[in-house]
């Protein structure tokens, strides 16, 4: 079987497209017809192409065809789900590191370093159960919501903690991931 005419038409969300030209064959194939649709586009959207389809027509009502292809450029990527026994050690590491760090810096807390580190250590246990899967799901929400809860409290050295929380998650957390889930079953 033989095409006697082939033409892309490409749909995109927001491509603003001419209005189709239609094109006479040569006599071999009289009476054939071909769609185009010249399209341009500035800064699309992420993913580029939705759709494509290839249209071959003809005149004869009888031989009109019609062949769709879907094209994916992104893949969605599902993250892996939290591991509550990784959530329970990191929990552990994350509370005895920012004691010791905030330790340092006694004075801006006065007597409350122990419920500074308490609610800190509750809001990042809560993330890690809940929404943590792995690398690219750190998320910033856990470590706003420590700094405002704090400042709620009414505790001392709100920002300092938060911001001190929120640094040993980026240079610790997906590393700790990484080595627990590349070793063999537990």
């Amino acid at each position: 079987m033989a095409l006697h005419g082939c033409s892309c038409s490409l749909s995109l969300p927001s491509v603003s497209a001419l209005p189709p030209a239609k094109t006479q064959i040569s006599s071999d194939y009289s009476g054939l017809h071909i769609l185009r649709s010249p399209c341009a586009t500035l800064n699309p959207p992420l993913p580029v192409i939705s759709s494509l389809s290839f249209i071959i027509l003809s005149t004869k009502p009888s031989s009109t065809k019609r062949f769709a292809t879907r094209v994916t450029t992104q893949q969605k990527y599902v993250y892996p789900d939290p591991i509550p026994e990784f959530a329970e050690a990191e929990t552990l590491k994350f509370k005895l590191e920012l004691m010791r760090k905030l330790s340092m810096e006694k004075e801006k807390f006065g007597g409350e370093l122990d419920e500074v580190v308490s609610v800190c250590t509750e809001i990042f246990s809560q993330f890690l159960h809940k929404e943590y899967g792995g690398p690219g799901t750190l998320l910033v929400e856990p470590f706003t919501d420590m700094l405002v809860v704090l400042k709620e409290k009414r505790l001392a050295g709100a920002a300092p903690a938060a911001r001190a929380s929120l640094l040993w998650a980026q240079n610790h957390l997906d590393q700790d991931w990484q080595l627990w889930t590349s070793r063999p079953t537990r």
